[in-house]
């Protein structure tokens, strides 16, 4: 996730600080410089008479602190205001040769551990971070729910439970749901911990500490720490102006019953005609949750499990509590299936939880794009999904063997170069089923020339879940080994992807000849057995000089590439025999190195280097 812009505070006290402070300033976007040195004032450096004064007025305003001196001085500074770790702003101190950054105050929640990361880098300095968990590379539990947001609950003190895993006491890791939280501690997570996906298959009596991420609530003797995203939906239709209390009290006691945790509801929805209903209104409010309500129509598109003719001559839906939950969570499935319940008023209302689909769960099809052949170049995200698949179909003939050796032992792995799509559709049923993770391994980005529509298609029609991660293509290989920026200013300022039409049809509006009119860089897929007609097309609007790339395996261990003039294009694929994976690139772009950009002149401001504005002292 995005880290957020901080608004600091830079205070120094000689003048080598203050070099390093305005060094600093550069680096965070909303930040002043404070300093007792005699300085030209300005809107972002001001100078001081006090320091006591200063901390009294200002230390809760900004977000950090960044002291340049004596740490002597800055722990004198701050000892009277501190307050609470929750609210505390982070203090970071450097001393004013710029040698040793040190996270004094703050470093979880504050985020002074991370800032004092990021400052270290800057001044090519050393870090000195004293936390425990920080030091070991373990898992900040008290930072764990605000990344994530999540809500979180332990038995005992938050201090203890830290206590227990930074000490590494044997602990099990509960999954219950997945989100981008869950997938951080399965890959990061520790030596000393066992990870569960369900509560029935973990016993509990054999660990020190247990760390929870669901919906569920339950009992244990063994210190616990639960973290529940916002994942389940309630679905409830009622009698009309119920009282709120016995709603929400009947709310409350069914999530108990079910044994989900209150702090894990996203929303409650009901029917339109519901949408003025303060027992609902009452409870969206004291949980701060979502009331969403939908019109017949939309509660109808649900297929409910517990259909009512009482219902559907009501209110003209077959079931309200089930569709709205469903509808909520895009789902089809219900953790609680519709239940009636009697207030004490004699009046009645009804309740159905499902967990959203985005944190369950479920079998997946991730599309990852391999990179242009160097295995290096294949991407973080795709690196950590191969190594978790359960299956993986890959490309032999166009995606290397070495990315398939990061597949974990006992995983499937097979080249699906000889297979029909059907074949291939057939193991990814199987894997589907049991719930694996699948992999579709592709050359370059699968976006371009991926042949995955006609698999996505399938997909869609089986129900699949899938997504798709982006690969290096081989244009922007091309780029890097060319040492070339595609888009010059004043030269060219678009790229053309595209390939030659071969036994494939062409658009109509998309022939070559065509789009070379706008003489941008143009980058020539699957055309090398038609070479001789791109380039006739090629040259009825580029000069016979532009300069042109041949690039055949690029970024593979035998890459072989060339340049040249345009006018020697189908010479030298003549020449070098060159039949299949090759990429023609043309265009003035190619090796230029001329035309400034504006972006980092020095005359060119924008809201990251801002126009300096003097203010006489």
């Amino acid at each position: 996730m995005s880290e957020p812009i901080i608004k600091v505070a830079i205070l120094c006290f000689t003048d080598q600080g203050l070099s390093i402070a305005k060094t600093l300033q550069k680096e965070f976007y909303r930040s002043k410089i404070l300093t007792t040195r005699d300085t030209t004032s300005s809107k972002d450096i001001k100078q001081i008479d006090s320091v006591a004064e200063l901390m009294k007025n200002s230390f809760h305003n900004y977000d950090a602190w960044i002291f340049i001196g004596a740490l002597g001085i800055c722990v004198r500074s701050i000892a009277h205001h501190i307050e609470d770790k929750t609210t505390d702003p982070a203090v970071i101190n450097i001393d004013d040769q710029g040698k040793f950054v040190q996270s004094v105050l703050s470093g979880h929640i504050g985020r002074a551990n991370v800032v004092t990361k990021q400052i270290s880098k800057i001044l090519d300095a050393q870090a000195v971070i004293s936390t425990s968990s920080d030091l070991q590379e373990l898992w900040a539990l008290d930072t764990l729910a605000e990344r994530y947001r999540w809500k979180v609950k332990s038995s005992i003190s938050t201090n203890e439970i830290i206590s227990l895993f930074v000490n590494r006491k044997s602990t099990a890791l509960i999954l219950k749901t997945k989100d981008k939280g869950t997938q951080y501690l399965e890959k990061t997570c520790p030596d000393f911990v066992d990870i569960f996906y369900n509560l029935d298959d973990c016993d509990i009596n054999e660990y020190e500490l247990l760390i929870y991420i669901g919906y569920e609530v339950f009992d244990s003797k063994t210190p616990i720490i639960s973290y529940y995203p916002a994942c389940i939906a309630i679905g409830s239709g009622c009698a009309k102006d119920i009282e709120p209390s016995l709603l929400i009290k009947g709310l409350e006691s069914a999530l108990e019953k079910e044994n989900v945790a209150i702090e894990s509801v996203y929303a409650i929805g009901s029917a339109t005609i519901k949408n003025k209903e303060q027992a609902y209104l009452d409870f969206a409010k004291q949980y701060n949750i979502p009331f969403i309500t939908y019109s017949g129509e939309e509660l109808n598109t649900i297929t409910v499990a517990n259909p009512s003719e009482v219902v559907k001559k009501k209110v003209g839906v077959y079931g309200v509590s089930e569709a709205a939950a469903a509808l909520i969570a895009d789902q089809s499935t219900w953790l609680t299936e519709k239940t009636k319940v009697l207030t004490q008023s004699g009046k009645k209302f009804t309740y159905a939880f499902s967990l959203l689909s985005v944190y369950e769960r479920k079998a997946s099809i991730a599309i990852v794009g391999a990179g242009s052949g160097d295995p290096e170049l294949l991407t973080l995200k795709g690196q950590y999904i191969l190594e978790n698949a359960d299956c993986i179909l890959y490309a032999g003939s166009l995606v290397p063997e070495a990315l398939t050796h990061m597949a974990k032992e006992g995983a499937l792995v097979r080249n699906s170069a000889s297979m029909t799509l059907e074949e291939q559709v057939a193991i990814m049923d199987q894997y589907y089923a049991q719930g694996k993770s699948i992999v579709r391994l592709h050359s370059g980005d699968p976006s371009i020339y991926g042949a995955i529509q006609e698999q996505m298609t399938i997909f869609d029609e089986k129900g699949y879940e899938y997504y798709i991660v982006p690969g290096i293509s081989s244009f922007q290989a091309a780029a890097a080994h060319l040492k070339s920026e595609f888009t010059i200013p004043e030269i060219a300022q678009t790229i053309i992807l595209t390939r030659g039409e071969g036994n494939t049809p062409m658009p109509e509006h998309e022939k070559i000849a065509d789009m070379a009119k706008l003489r941008a860089t143009m980058c020539i897929f699957l055309s090398v057995g038609i070479a001789k007609k791109i380039q006739e097309q090629l040259l009825e609007h580029y000069p016979e000089d532009t300069p042109l790339a041949i690039l055949y395996r690029v970024s593979w261990p035998d890459e072989q590439v060339w340049t040249g003039k345009l006018s020697e294009l189908t010479t030298i694929i003549k020449e070098n025999k060159l039949t299949r994976t090759v990429m023609i690139v043309v265009g003035e772009a190619i090796g230029a190195r001329k035309n400034r950009s504006w972006l980092y002149d020095d005359k060119w401001h924008h809201i990251f280097r801002k126009k300096e504005k003097t203010i006489q002292s």
